[in-house]
């Protein structure tokens, strides 16, 4: 007769997100994924599924918890340009402080451009991302507290795309001045 599986599903997948987040996709092993999350490799096959649906879910756990996070932050601040200025600086200290960096972006350059499901969660992610930082972005044009610009939708991509770049300067330079520096730059920018 089979033993019931019991775990904390979810717990399970927050220490399989912790493994892909430091070793990558390709990088972790099951031993090393099974090792985390406390539970045996058919333990794993018959609830959650294959090292992929691991990762799928893994993934959607990070790229959710940073959604609900970042609208309850932003939520209470009423200057739209005050929570761009926030967003940018969240994603500066993600990219400067945070051992692993940004998960979403680490499985962009690494599996997503191959992987059909793992780029359908990447861009819903950036679908979040961008239209949490649109509406913003408009609003601030309507406050004119942004001038600099009347494209919103130019301006929305021009502040997302600093974040790739800002993630492979950090990679490369290991540098958070450079990060910083620049950050502040993008958000003078903005205010003028």
């Amino acid at each position: 007769m089979a033993r019931n599986v019991e775990f904390d599903e979810q717990l399970a997948i927050s220490k399989a997100m912790d493994v892909f987040w430091k070793k990558g996709y390709n990088g972790a092993s099951m031993r090393d994924l099974t090792e985390a999350m406390g539970i045996n490799s058919s333990s794993l096959y018959n609830t959650i599924g294959d090292k992929h649906q691991l990762f799928l879910k893994a993934i959607k756990h990070y790229t959710e918890s940073r959604m609900e996070a970042a609208k309850k932050q932003l939520q209470q601040i009423t200057s739209p340009l005050k929570a761009i200025e926030k967003y940018i600086n969240a994603s500066v200290y993600t990219i400067t402080n945070e051992p692993n960096s940004c998960l979403a972006i680490k499985t962009t350059f690494e599996v997503a451009t191959g992987d059909a499901e793992v780029q359908k969660v990447i861009k819903a992610d950036n679908e979040f991302t961008y239209q949490l930082l649109i509406g913003l972005v408009q609003k601030a044009i309507e406050k004119k507290e942004i001038k600099v610009s009347q494209d919103a939708e130019m301006l929305t991509d021009y502040i997302i795309n600093h974040f790739t770049g800002w993630h492979e300067s950090f990679i490369i330079h290991q540098d958070k001045t450079r990060i910083k520096k620049m950050a502040q730059f993008l958000i003078e920018q903005l205010s003028q």
